[in-house]
């Protein structure tokens, strides 16, 4: 398992590489659980924010409050997510108290690489899932 320094190390070097298809800043966040906060150049409004267990590297992107959902579309909302996710790839959906979420989840012994990836597929599907749900927002 890596530890959470050394992946932000990691991950500002090759997010700062000329050849990264989108670019992205890496943040540490201190605290009781040790967060990197990611953002992806011209998506900084939807940052990832990574964390390191020591099964997981978990990414998760904060979409949206529950009180931004028309209050009678949060169940077909719901069943939009659930059906969406299958096409999704490496992102899934999630709630964590009154947010909705998209993650994805890696091995903690990925390669720094393989969570540039996973940061970059995931705050792509982040757009795409706003525009999808976005009919359901007030």
């Amino acid at each position: 398992m890596v530890d959470i320094t050394t992946l932000a190390t990691r991950l500002d070097t090759l997010g700062k590489n000329a050849d990264s298809s989108m670019p992205f800043e890496v943040n540490p966040i201190p605290g009781d659980v040790e967060v990197l906060q990611v953002l992806v150049e011209d998506r900084e409004e939807l940052p990832v924010f990574v964390s390191i267990s020591e099964e997981q590297i978990l990414c998760i992107v904060y979409l949206f409050k529950e009180n931004e959902v028309q209050a009678d579309a949060i169940a077909d909302m719901n069943n939009s997510m659930l059906t969406a996710s299958i096409s999704m790839p490496l992102s899934s959906f999630a709630k964590i108290e009154n947010q909705y979420v998209i993650f994805g989840a890696l091995s903690a012994h990925s390669s720094a690489e393989d969570v540039v990836h996973e940061i970059e597929v995931l705050s792509s599907n982040a757009i795409e899932a706003i525009e999808v749900m976005s009919d359901y927002l007030v």
